[in-house]
């Protein structure tokens, strides 16, 4: 019995639209949008289109032209805050974020960006309070992650978002643990950029994702090249999506990501999120039964997502992921995840975590099958 449950980094299966219109795409159509005039360019633009606005549906956002096609959320992340912080300018963020998020901002700091990190609790909560309290006259952004890939913590973006918009500064939310599973709506939730992967909670291909920008902000481009029309100019066009989609984008994943959007959009973000949600409860209800077994992030399901990380005594967790791999047919991740501020925090940073992440196709069979196996190991 294979079990896949690593939905966290990337989910699959896909729903059975999404592979053929990537393959219709290729064979079919196979041009790129805003090159050329011909009936596969215009089929191609189409399909952008489309997306861009089932996008723009998905999380509330006023205008899918704000909808920026990326490879994935680390590049509309980067995208994002090197496009609107400047040297001696200020930027506020949590202590558990994903090296998608620190990363960029650790190479911000060396360029003169001064960077204010506010400490979560070891269960990855933040109390908006304590972020209100660093925000000064000079901050430009807050940019936190909207859910932990280790602990699986939801921050109080809503919150948040009426602290930074009473300061006047904006709000840069990656939304890749939640887009697609989580109900997200830029606009009541104060979410001025929105970074999401299009390979997760949207079942897109690998290589995608995007950036979705709020009228009124204006970024300087991060890469330039060609934008199809118009070329004559020696800079990147002011107008958005061109401004900020430089060069050949991936059409085909584009024509995958349509469909998975469509597919959560008929579905429904409610839907899935609880069906998720049961599977997790499910999954740490029987966890917790075993002897020397500690769940990381909160107890409080309402303020957790669908990843269940975990420790084990005397156990390393790679060597527990490879054994549930190799043995059981139960794919997991262990380590530090890409995002070792949140080990800090938990008080995992030596061995890192073995990572559950169940998603919409996953069964409760499949939970109960997961934890025999792991107790077979112990």
């Amino acid at each position: 019995m294979g079990v896949y449950l690593d939905n966290a980094a990337t989910s699959w299966p896909k729903p059975e639209s999404v592979y053929l219109a990537v393959d219709h795409f290729m064979r079919e159509v196979g041009a790129t949008p805003g090159r050329g005039g011909y009936q596969q360019e215009e089929e191609a633009q189409r399909i952008a289109d489309e997306t861009r606005t089932a996008l723009a549906q998905l999380f509330h956002a006023p205008d899918p032209q704000s909808v920026i096609f990326t490879l994935n959320a680390t590049q509309a992340i980067n995208m994002a805050l090197k496009g609107l912080l400047s040297p001696g300018e200020h930027v506020v963020t949590s202590s558990i974020e994903h090296n998608a998020m620190w990363r960029p901002l650790k190479a911000l700091e060396k360029r003169g960006v001064e960077i204010t990190t506010v400490p979560c609790s070891p269960d990855g909560m933040l109390d908006p309070v304590d972020l209100e309290a660093v925000l000064r006259p000079d901050t430009r952004m807050v940019a936190l992650l909207h859910a932990s890939n280790v602990l699986g913590t939801i921050l109080p973006i809503t919150e948040v978002g009426e602290i930074v918009h009473h300061h006047k500064t904006l709000l840069l939310v990656d939304a890749a643990q939640t887009a697609g599973s989580y109900p997200i709506d830029m606009q009541a939730m104060g979410i001025d950029l929105l970074a999401f992967a299009g390979h997760k909670g949207t079942y897109g291909p690998p290589g995608t994702g995007g950036l979705v920008v709020m009228p009124g902000i204006h970024m300087e481009t991060w890469v330039e090249g060609g934008s199809g029309f118009p070329s004559r100019p020696e800079t990147m066009p002011d107008e958005l999506p061109l401004r900020l989609e430089a060069g050949t984008q991936n059409s085909a994943g584009i024509a995958g990501l349509l469909l998975g959007v469509q597919f959560v959009l008929e579905q429904g973000v409610e839907k899935i999120h609880a069906h998720e949600m049961r599977l997790a409860s499910q999954l740490i209800e029987q966890l917790q039964a075993i002897p020397g077994l500690s769940i990381l992030g909160p107890i409080n399901m309402e303020q957790r997502t669908a990843v269940v990380s975990v420790t084990v005594d005397d156990y390393i967790p790679d060597q527990l992921s490879a054994v549930l791999d190799k043995v059981f047919g139960v794919a997991t991740r262990a380590g530090l995840h890409c995002a070792p501020q949140a080990h800090n925090i938990a008080g995992t940073s030596e061995n890192g975590a073995l990572r559950f992440s169940p998603g919409y196709f996953n069964t409760a069979e499949e939970i109960d099958y997961a934890v025999e196996s792991l107790r077979n190991i112990l």
